[in-house]
């Protein structure tokens, strides 16, 4: 048992040096910081290796007396069996006597001498008790070796008259039961112990990865089942928490889009009826287009509006070809004098959605890029469009080569009602054009990242999941 313990943690400082190094090249235990189920289970794993470590020795220092009793009285009827039979038998039997004893029992004798080269046992924790047993039944003269004349064994010294012999046992016969059997529980046990810890793991874990993923989906715009309610109280609580949470939201969502529906409706019939009697008056032409201008902008802003408070259905997605609807994006835009399109585009690049909805973003990206980053020296706005698949994902560039934004403002950028102070005097907008297009392509799963040109000019970067 000792030698199994010294060597299992030779080979444990090895495997721990070595899981030590490519942990460390690997990025410094990022699979144990990053996941809670892997935490939980070597934090249980370790607290249970260390009880039954505990445990393990707690039994063996209780069982140390009874221990060395055994083995004492093991050997010493090994001794007195050997030497009543050698005592008791016929001179001409005896050698065939020691043979069957040493090929049956391993247990051999031999003479004892004065030349005998002899070492002394090892001073472990049984050896006193052991000794001082055996020698209160054989005498206190008695001698133990575990090398004679380099003869590894249990050897213990014993008379014959007034002859000294060796009686060697085999170290195996007194430690074999006991090792395997100490091997054996403490592999049965470490492994249920480790199965329970996965088991814990998992079922401590199980209700927060449910709720992450729930939490998730509804991040993303999706629809999902209430959490189921039971379990531990703490959980239930939580999964109840969310579930209401859930259901505000959707209320809330709900009723601002029908407010907005209202606003919409109670706002554009009299901006119509505006705009009908400012054709008809009789006013001066630059008065005419100012407030037509003026009325256009209010209807631009409630529109804008809507498309921010809108939901997307989830249930609407379908393939879209996304290369042929920026082709057709691209088509529109160079309708104006003002903007010039030089598309990179894949062919067949495809993502699941709206089209509706993303094709009013890709509008509203090249509208930005047209008010706000024309080409400087030119009145022109060069757009650059891209399209790619990398990794999986559906990468899509809208570009300009214009002033671009400083870097410290991207962020505040995406906010609803955010613009630049360069662009507030512009014609028309409320600051919700990239909040509205950040919120679409979350609710289909992507992300957007704004980012300048070395040379110049924005990019806004749309990554969405490849059909």
């Amino acid at each position: 048992m000792f030698l199994f313990l010294k060597a299992s943690r030779a080979e444990l400082s090895d495997a721990a040096g070595s899981f030590s190094h490519n942990v460390n090249g690997a990025g410094r235990l990022a699979w144990f910081k990053s996941g809670l189920f892997w935490r939980t289970f070597v934090l249980l794993a370790s607290l249970i290796t260390i009880s039954m470590a505990a445990w393990i020795t707690s039994v063996r220092l209780v069982d140390r007396t009874p221990r060395a009793e055994q083995l004492a009285n093991q050997i010493i009827s090994v001794v007195t069996i050997t030497r009543a039979a050698l005592t008791h038998s016929a001179p001409d039997l005896r050698s065939e006597l020691l043979f069957d004893l040493a090929s049956n029992e391993g247990i051999r004798v031999y003479p004892l001498e004065d030349t005998d080269i002899v070492e002394t046992p090892r001073d472990t924790a049984l050896t006193p008790l052991l000794q001082e047993r055996i020698k209160s039944k054989l005498g206190v003269d008695t001698r133990f070796a575990r090398k004679v004349n380099d003869i590894a064994g249990f050897w213990v010294s014993f008379k014959i008259d007034d002859d000294d012999y060796w009686l060697m046992l085999d170290r195996d016969r007194l430690d074999r039961s006991a090792g395997i059997q100490w091997l054996g529980w403490a592999a049965v046990t470490l492994l249920l112990a480790l199965v329970g810890a996965v088991f814990i793991s998992r079922l401590i874990n199980q209700p927060l990865a449910r709720l992450t993923a729930a939490a998730r989906a509804i991040a993303k715009g999706g629809q999902l089942d209430p959490l189921p309610e039971r379990g531990p109280l703490e959980i239930r609580e939580a999964n109840q928490s969310f579930n209401q949470m859930v259901e505000d939201l959707n209320r809330i969502e709900s009723d601002r889009a029908v407010i907005l529906a209202g606003i919409s409706h109670d706002l554009r019939t009299p901006i119509s009826r505006m705009l009908l009697e400012v054709e008809m008056a009789r006013l001066p032409d630059d008065a005419r287009h100012g407030m037509q201008s003026d009325l256009g902008q209010m209807n631009d802003i409630i529109g804008q509006f809507l498309d921010y408070a809108k939901p997307t259905d989830v249930a609407s997605f379908k393939r879209i070809d996304v290369t042929l609807m920026l082709h057709q994006a691209a088509q529109d835009a160079e309708r104006l004098p003002d903007v010039r399109i030089t598309p990179h585009l894949d062919e067949h690049v495809a993502v699941m959605g709206n089209p509706v909805e993303l094709k009013r973003v890709i509008n509203n990206l090249i509208e930005n890029a047209r008010r706000y980053g024309k080409t400087n020296g030119s009145e022109v706005t060069d757009v650059d469009l891209v399209c790619c698949i990398e990794k999986g994902e559906v990468v899509i560039e809208v570009g300009d080569h214009g002033d671009g934004i400083p870097a410290h403002e991207m962020d505040r950028l995406r906010r609803p009602f955010t613009r630049l102070d360069t662009a507030r005097g512009q014609a028309n907008g409320a600051g919700l054009g990239l909040a509205i297009v950040e919120r679409v392509i979350k609710r289909h799963g992507g992300s957007l990242h704004l980012r300048n040109r070395h040379d110049g000019g924005l990019i806004v970067e749309i990554n969405l999941p490849a059909a």
